[in-house]
């Protein structure tokens, strides 16, 4: 089982409209983590997510989006707080910039003795979804709990997924991301991210300093121009995007972790020592894959998700 913790809200787009009197809205569940989750179901996992839920319309909806799902409930906790929304504008491209009405909400809210104290032996991964839940108290600082208390025991996962726009310090930023990668496996961050985080450096400098501190594979997604990836060995593979018609890039970042995630699972390398040591070929592979799952995405409207047919995958029972 796959664990992911951190945001879930409704991305709200507006929908074309001269009348400049009304704006006419169109809602999709959504948020980084919980869209990872989902990307984990869809490719056939035994997936829960970990997140603070309101009562309210949104979060009633976002339950029996989870159970239409398959998506594990059992670790989610009520609250009386609003959900997130998240306003979403797309460019011409189709890239989605963010404003959020998220003062108080649900998955901010997480307090430190809300954290599960234990887990099913099941449970073999855990994936936090960096976004506004990594620095967002008190959400930040009982994700960061949660990540050493089980950073031994699980295998670990981490996108630090900036959103200056809501915490606009990008200290604040690069502290949480310090203190973060020396107790992960794996980490995945946007080339945004890093320009954001790192001004100046390169991605092969930022990625060498967290391999020093104990990080097993580091990628670093270039939208349309792919990924980059880097095992702990010294293997370095660099994989080319796939030409699709984009609607647009929303939940592209988070089916690539979900991809990535789901074949270190399938091909049975889902620890740090293995991930460490992949070979050129693998890795490639493990890449590649997840940039073809994130242009599925990228062709359709919000995060919708690619399923096992989608990319040409059989069942997973079948698979084995």
């Amino acid at each position: 089982m796959f664990l992911s913790c951190g945001d879930a809200l409704f991305d709200v787009f507006a929908e074309p409209d001269p009348d400049v009197s009304k704006i006419t809205l169109n809602a999709r569940v959504g948020g980084s983590a919980l869209n990872v989750a989902l990307g984990l179901a869809r490719l056939g996992h035994e997936s829960a997510f970990f997140s603070k839920m309101s009562g309210d319309l949104y979060g009633r909806r976002i339950r029996a989006y989870m159970q239409r799902e398959g998506i594990d409930q059992r670790f989610l906790i009520d609250t009386d707080r609003n959900t997130t929304l998240a306003m979403v504008s797309l460019s011409e491209s189709g890239s989605a910039e963010y404003s959020f009405y998220i003062e108080g909400t649900a998955d901010r809210s997480i307090e430190a003795d809300e954290v599960p104290q234990s887990f099913p032996t099941s449970l073999e991964a855990i994936h936090i979804g960096g976004s506004y839940s990594t620095v967002s108290e008190p959400t930040a600082s009982s994700l960061a709990q949660l990540i050493a208390q089980e950073t031994t025991q699980r295998f670990v996962s981490y996108d630090p997924n900036i959103r200056s726009s809501i915490q606009p310090d990008l200290d604040v930023w690069r502290a949480r991301v310090a203190a973060t990668v020396p107790l992960v496996a794996m980490v995945k961050a946007s080339e945004e991210d890093l320009e954001q985080l790192y001004p100046g450096r390169t991605a092969d400098a930022v990625i060498a300093d967290w391999m020093d501190q104990g990080v097993a594979l580091g990628v670093v997604t270039r939208g349309e121009h792919g990924a980059l990836a880097y095992a702990a060995s010294g293997i370095q593979s660099a994989v080319e995007g796939v030409e699709v018609q984009v609607v647009d890039t929303v939940g592209a970042g988070d089916t690539f972790q979900a991809a990535l995630l789901s074949q270190l699972q399938e091909k049975r390398i889902l620890s740090r020592s293995a991930i460490g040591g992949l070979d050129r070929d693998s890795l490639d592979a493990l890449v590649g894959f997840a940039v073809r799952a994130a242009a599925v995405t990228c062709s359709r409207r919000g995060a919708d998700l690619p399923r096992r047919g989608d990319l040409g995958l059989p069942p997973l029972g079948a698979a084995h």
